[in-house]
């Protein structure tokens, strides 16, 4: 007979004493070595042993890491002739303490397992008065569990290369990280919600730019980012939807031939076609210029992707553009949803004298859009952060002198881009990455669960 409550308080204490009291050494051994690398860790990369007094910035990993992450360092370092002397790196601390907590989550999580594993044996084995041994116990976790066992390592890798950058940009938005506060030379600090104040004020606010210019370049570059993502979805899908119900006609020759030809643009690499689209659409030495001022059609070079007094022009200009690379993935897609659709409802519609207009409406479309609501879903919000055609093909110029490190044509993501590359500051850049994820996120999870292939999913 064992006591449950003496296995896990046993491993409460000492990780894999409950394990070694229920019988299994395997498991005791797995748990305890797991516990003592930990302490290890946290031992070996401190200066625990120093006869200095002690200080936080001296613990190891873990210790050290948290610490660093309340507070962001506390010694700065100093300019000599010598170089930087040693201090705080508040970017560096920021990331270790994020790294420090995942990992002592997953140490937790563990720890935690190792106390219920104890308390759960011990009473099986008081129950029914057989022991499994760690063998048995792995064998039966290898069967019953496999599929959790082999996503371990996919897991974490995902936790430290998405999960941990998501995190640290997150957080950034909450510190003063920007040109005029950049380590190592200076220290970052936590400072709450100003951020997001600084952003959504109204009037005046103390230095170079005033509360009003960030919202007002904020409102315009969103307005401008979902009228973009929806005019270059919605009209893209629909035109691919057209494209593939006239090829899927039955009197339509070379069919094959018509494919091919219209699903180049999407074939090609999207940067090659941004890039010669802009000089195709140069204002001053572009090629289709040259031809219409010969043709006589215009007077004066258009400048398709600067026009200054007229932003909307490049806006269209790009729209236009962004469908042409767009349709032919639709036309395809949605050919492939047409042919799977059976011949024996379009028989059984005719039968009972629905013509084509009727089996369109009533049986091709709702078909369609069923099989490709999530696809549009996902495009909406890869055009909500397509950054590549308005990078490669305006630099979101024209230049707006009321917007703040904003173009005309500039999306959030564009927006952002420059925001960290050219002016370095990386805390109203973390601002804006996380209205962008609130608004796809929120749009995204909304459609999604509503959606047949969803629910039919679920």
């Amino acid at each position: 007979m064992k006591n449950p409550k003496i296995a896990a308080f046993s491993s409460l204490i000492l990780w894999g004493t409950g394990q070694l009291y229920n019988g299994q050494v395997g498991k005791a051994i797995f748990f305890f070595v797991l516990q003592i690398g930990t302490l290890l860790i946290e031992l070996l990369t401190g200066n625990y042993f120093l006869n200095e007094q002690f200080a936080f910035r001296n613990m190891g990993f873990f210790g050290k890491g948290i610490w660093g992450i309340l507070t962001l360092g506390t010694q700065t370092s100093i300019l000599t002739e010598r170089g930087l002397s040693a201090g705080d790196n508040s970017v560096m601390l920021l990331i270790q303490g994020i790294i420090a907590v995942i990992l002592l989550a997953i140490i937790v999580g563990v720890w935690y397992l190792n106390v219920k594993d104890a308390y759960v044996t011990a009473k099986e084995i008081s129950e029914s008065n057989i022991a499994i041994s760690s063998r048995g116990w792995l064998k039966k976790t290898w069967e019953n569990s496999f599929e959790y066992l082999i996503m371990i390592p996919s897991a974490f890798m995902l936790l430290m290369f998405v999960v941990m950058p998501m995190i640290f940009s997150f957080l950034v938005a909450f510190t003063n990280y920007n040109n005029n506060n950049m380590p190592p030379t200076n220290l970052l600090d936590w400072v709450g919600l100003s951020n997001f104040s600084r952003l959504f004020s109204l009037g005046n606010e103390s230095g170079t730019f005033g509360g009003d210019i960030w919202l007002h370049t904020f409102l315009h570059v969103f307005l401008w980012t979902v009228l973009f993502a929806v005019l270059s979805t919605v009209i893209p899908f629909f035109l691919g939807l057209f494209q593939a119900v006239v090829l899927n006609n039955k009197r339509v020759k070379a069919k094959k031939v018509w494919r091919s030809v219209l699903i180049l643009p999407w074939a090609m690499p999207a940067i090659l076609s941004q890039l010669n689209f802009q000089q195709l659409l140069n204002g001053q030495f572009g090629p289709i210029n040259r031809m219409l001022l010969n043709l006589g059609v215009i007077d004066s070079p258009i400048f398709w992707l600067s026009d200054p007094n007229n932003p909307w022009l490049p806006r269209m200009t790009i729209v236009l553009i962004g469908i042409w690379l767009g349709f032919p993935y639709f036309m395809a897609l949605m050919s492939g949803v047409m042919t799977s659709i059976s011949k024996d409802i379009y028989e059984a519609a005719e039968i009972d004298g629905a013509n084509e207009k009727q089996q369109f409406w009533k049986i091709t479309l709702p078909l369609v859009l069923s099989a490709t609501a999530p696809l549009l879903i996902m495009n909406f919000a890869s055009n909500f952060n397509n950054f590549g055609l308005i990078y490669f093909l305006t630099g979101g110029g024209p230049i707006n002198p009321n917007f703040i490190h904003a173009g005309q044509t500039d999306i959030l993501i564009s927006w952002i881009f420059k925001l960290t590359l050219d002016q370095r500051m990386y805390d109203m850049a973390a601002v804006m990455s996380i209205i962008i994820f609130l608004v796809i996120g929120t749009i995204s999870a909304w459609n999604f669960t509503r959606t047949k292939s969803f629910k039919e999913g679920a």
